[in-house]
């Protein structure tokens, strides 16, 4: 197997993850109680995705997410639920493009980036208010 076909196979392996997740979601659901909760949606495709956490002790205890739209942002929000459960609130908003990319192993294009991005600014903007009602 030469390096093209091995890396379209890796590739391809990495689509039937996104697939997966898009049609078998992890943590698909409203979570009573939630300590942080964000609705966030993309205008421009119509997307939409509510990330939910527990927090406890500064640390992520667990997420969950509802939303509809594309398999990228669906398939994205369930492996980022799965992503954050243990990481601290402070690593958790300090997570970049980058690390959500490297989550869903794919290159979406620069159409789609902004739905592979949707949960992860959804959840940010989530524990940003989390703190901020704290701190009053």
């Amino acid at each position: 197997m030469n390096k093209e076909t091995a890396a379209d196979a890796i590739e391809e392996l990495y689509r039937e993850e996104i697939m997966d997740h898009y049609q078998n979601p992890r943590n698909f659901g409203e979570m009573a109680n939630a300590d942080a909760s964000y609705h966030d949606y993309n205008p421009v495709c119509g997307d939409e995705i509510t990330m939910q956490l527990k927090i406890e002790n500064g640390t992520v205890t667990e997420a969950m997410f509802t939303g509809k739209g594309c398999a990228i942002s669906q398939a994205a929000a369930s492996m980022l639920t799965e992503e954050v459960k243990g990481k601290t609130i402070k690593g958790a908003v300090a997570m970049t493009k980058d690390d959500m990319l490297k989550i869903i192993r794919i290159n979406p294009g620069p159409v789609r980036v902004k739905c592979a991005l949707l949960a992860l600014r959804a959840m940010q903007k989530g524990i940003v208010q989390y703190e901020a009602g704290k701190a009053k």
